[in-house]
């Protein structure tokens, strides 16, 4: 399993591939030659001591110092020295594989000057699975600076790596796997630590998971409908259409497909009319979900696929330019935008539990017991869910606009985008839990119904994915440790397990 960069072709499935299943990557042929050339424009440029930044200049404050030629190797070092300035804990292996094949495939425009030599090397590191440790706090979110120079640590020999699965020192690593440290020159340190790679890469994962999780959350709110007995005109294939919203019609129909050849698609003169919004929106504000990621994704892809140097080479012109594109305040308030639709999510979903509790809506047993008095099932529950929704809420908070002027006042605008990522990855988290308690009580009010009614017909997708679940969660007919329940809850979703139950039997 191989995938060829050439800076313009990184998909999200591709990423994934990389990050999370260990294919390898190679460079294309014309991603070598925009590298090639560009590098050789570096050392025309040197040639004639034209003061480019970051180039043969200082960085930051330190702009106005000249750096001259005999100083590069020394210079480029120093550089990625002072700015190893990350804090733990540490990124995932799959966080920094999907950091380096990002940075790599932006090399490939030509935009940077780097060493061909280095830009392959992020490949080495690749195909060897050698991962620099890199600790994920640092950034500010204009280029991550102080989490990328610890790729460049690692390239020239220093610091720790993860090299297939055991932690040693870069320099082992290298002896290990047959490498040369790398040895930089002009322009080489600031193309290595000046991106917002790392940002990129943590929010890139968090979204290809949350993509699964949509489905899966539309999943899980359809068991939930049919445990409670609920009406399906919200899921109205015209009147969906008619509101043109392409989240909102993308969750209906999913949901649409798994409750196909339910009982809740039969008239019932005890169902009420309308249900509690939680039920009656619930794949709406999915949808609202799924518009926010596909606003994500579109400029994600950007941010994956162009150069965000500073400064840049522009080959045609034969210069290189000070710019700004290293901003990235479209994405950073768009992953903004996601957090707070899953506080979204997670609020109705934590209602829809506590409505499958209340007999007045259900007709089945408070707190879904199997036997009142004796059983108190899922009443203390609720705390638990509530909790973890107000995390959610309170990591859902912006916090792209809380910065500082650095760098006697050079520095005065800032993301916090890898703080905003990794904050939303810990909402995915939590949500999971969420879902996964959805899951419980709508599970057991299925239960409840098919002990009641053995011939109860499910959905084609909702009762594959109620078999699944059962497989690990079993039915609540006394009380016990519920935290296992919830782990195992937690860990069904997590799986993809129902989700992939629910695509096979509609298949």
């Amino acid at each position: 399993m191989k995938v060829t960069l050439n800076g313009s072709n990184l998909t999200l499935d591709h990423l994934w591939r990389i990050a999370c299943e260990g294919a390898e990557v190679e460079i294309s042929s014309d991603g070598l030659e925009r590298l090639e050339a560009s590098r050789r424009l570096v050392y025309d440029l040197a040639e004639s001591d034209v003061p480019v930044y970051g180039f043969n200049t200082g960085v930051g404050w330190n702009k106005d110092r000249h750096i001259a030629s005999e100083y590069f190797k020394a210079y480029n070092e120093n550089l990625v020295h002072s700015h190893t300035l990350g804090v733990g804990p540490e990124a995932s292996e799959a966080e920094v594989r999907a950091a380096m094949a990002i940075r790599l495939n932006c090399l490939l425009n030509g935009n940077t000057g780097i060493q061909p030599a280095i830009a392959r090397r992020y490949a080495d590191f690749l195909n060897h699975r050698l991962h620099p440790v890199i600790p994920e706090r640092g950034s500010i979110g204009e280029g991550d600076i102080t989490e990328l120079s610890h790729i460049g640590l690692a390239m020239i020999g220093e610091g720790d790596v993860v090299y297939r699965g055991e932690r040693m020192s870069s320099a082992e690593a290298h002896r290990r796997a047959g490498l040369e440290t790398v040895v930089l020159g002009p322009k080489d340190g600031l193309a290595i630590v000046s991106s917002n790679a790392f940002a990129a890469a943590q929010g890139a994962l968090v979204l290809a998971d949350l993509f699964e999780l949509a489905d899966q959350a539309d999943l899980i709110y359809a068991v939930s409908l049919e445990g409670l007995n609920g009406n399906v005109s919200p899921l109205n294939e015209r009147s969906n259409a008619l509101r043109k919203l392409p989240g909102q019609i993308a969750s209906t129909a999913n949901v649409r497909r798994f409750v196909a050849g339910s009982f809740i698609e039969d008239p019932d003169p005890d169902r009420p009319v309308q249900d509690p919004v939680s039920f009656r929106a619930g794949a709406y504000v999915h949808g609202s979900l799924r518009d926010a990621m596909e606003y994500v994704h579109r400029y994600l892809l950007i941010q994956m696929n162009t150069s965000d140097d500073n400064p840049c080479m522009l080959l045609e012109e034969r210069r290189i330019i000070s710019c700004s594109n290293f901003e990235v305040t479209t994405l950073a308030v768009g992953f903004e935008m996601l957090a707070i639709m899953l506080s979204h999510v997670s609020r109705t979903s934590c209602y829809r539990s506590i409505r499958l509790s209340n007999p007045v809506l259900t007709k089945l047993p408070r707190f879904l017991t199997p036997e009142e008095i004796h059983v108190h099932a899922f009443g203390a529950l609720q705390k638990t869910f509530t909790a973890l929704d107000a995390e959610i809420r309170h990591l859902s908070n912006p916090s792209s606009a809380d910065y500082f002027s650095l760098a006697g006042g050079m520095e005065d605008h800032a993301t916090n985008m890898p703080h905003v990522v990794q904050r939303l990855r810990r909402i995915v988290d939590n949500l999971k839990y969420v879902l996964g308690m959805e899951m419980i009580h709508a599970a057991q009010a299925l239960t409840l119904r098919l002990n009641g009614n053995p011939e109860l017909r499910l959905g084609r997708g909702t009762a594959a994915a109620y078999e699944e679940f059962r497989r690990t969660v079993p039915w609540y007919d006394r009380d016990r440790n519920l935290s296992a329940d919830i782990q195992s809850a937690y860990e069904v979703v997590r799986s993809g397990r129902m989700l992939e139950a629910a695509r096979r039997a509609l298949d």
